[in-house]
């Protein structure tokens, strides 16, 4: 496993921005995600306790783990960019968390920056 990849992502606010995450094992094929949690979290700061906009909020089966057990799918809807201010620089990471025997197994398998561009046509 190489995690976690980069992604910057330039958010129009307004819209819905879908994307798949695919983590592979080492070997390059797909990783089971079955058993796995998953987190998608937006931040104004790395290693900030608070987090800026919770996607999931707006979306609760996003992650469709148990539907799509070799791909993540993460979405920033309208409602949840109506909370991002077009004037800061965001940062996210998702997250994969999964229970084992003697200790969690926990990866970040993508990371990056989201900027924000206003929208011309009001909401």
């Amino acid at each position: 496993m190489a995690f976690p990849g980069e992604l910057n992502i330039n958010y129009y606010k307004g819209d819905t921005y879908e994307f798949n995450v695919y983590p592979k094992l080492a070997g390059g094929s797909a990783m089971d995600l079955t058993d796995y949690t998953v987190k998608f979290r937006i931040a104004e700061t790395r290693g900030s306790t608070t987090t800026a906009v919770d996607p999931y909020a707006e979306i609760p089966s996003v992650s469709g783990t148990q539907e799509f057990p070799n791909y993540i799918k993460c979405a920033i809807t309208p409602a949840a960019g109506a909370l991002l201010d077009s004037t800061k620089t965001y940062y996210y990471d998702v997250e994969i968390k999964k229970a084992g025997v003697l200790y969690p197994y926990v990866y970040t398998v993508l990371t990056g920056t989201i900027s924000i561009t206003e929208q011309v046509t009001p909401a």
